[in-house]
């Protein structure tokens, strides 16, 4: 009988399963290697992407603090103005107001009165003269009341003087200025 020794073709056996195996597992590593490089460059995209994103709302945070800074700026100009235009107001009324007063003063004053005195407190107005008898000083009280522009029109004093050797009558009156 003839006898063939099979031991090379199982050590060729052997080398070839340690090649296939050594391949697989190289194959392996490599594989592991690619899929983990893809993960890793895939992560840095995605930290790329939302550093972008964190940038830019940075940058839009501040373009927003910026006009948050003039809108705040604009109002405090408004409240300037607004401020600015209340005193204007309030200077118009009051400018009138003197004025208004003393022409209406003027017109209630009748021939032969002569005011020597106009003086104006927060409580009132106090006028002093002269007149040549008591029915221009009564004309004078009426003439004041009847304009509008006073009330509560007293007279306090009316006294006979001598004025350059001609008698005359010295008087004083108070009255309270109308709210407008």
């Amino acid at each position: 009988m003839i006898r063939i020794n099979l031991l090379p073709l199982r050590a060729s056996r052997k080398k070839e399963t340690v090649r296939q195996q050594v391949s697989i597992l190289v194959l392996s590593l490599i594989g592991v290697l690619l899929v983990g490089i893809c993960l890793y460059l895939l992560l840095l995209a995605k930290i790329s992407t939302a550093t972008a994103q964190i940038d830019s709302s940075e940058a839009e945070i501040k373009a927003l603090k910026a006009k948050i800074g003039a809108i705040d700026n604009i109002k405090k100009l408004q409240a300037e103005v607004k401020k600015k235009l209340d005193v204007l107001s309030q200077l118009r009324r009051e400018k009138s107001g003197p004025a208004s007063r003393l022409g209406a003063l003027s017109d209630a004053v009748p021939e032969k009165l002569w005011l020597t005195k106009y003086a104006e407190t927060p409580g009132g107005v106090s006028v002093s003269g002269y007149a040549v008898n008591e029915e221009l000083i009564a004309l004078f009280l009426k003439n004041l009341q009847s304009s509008g522009a006073f009330t509560n029109v007293e007279l306090q004093v009316s006294e006979q003087v001598t004025v350059g050797g001609e008698l005359a009558k010295r008087f004083d009156i108070a009255f309270q200025l109308k709210k407008p």
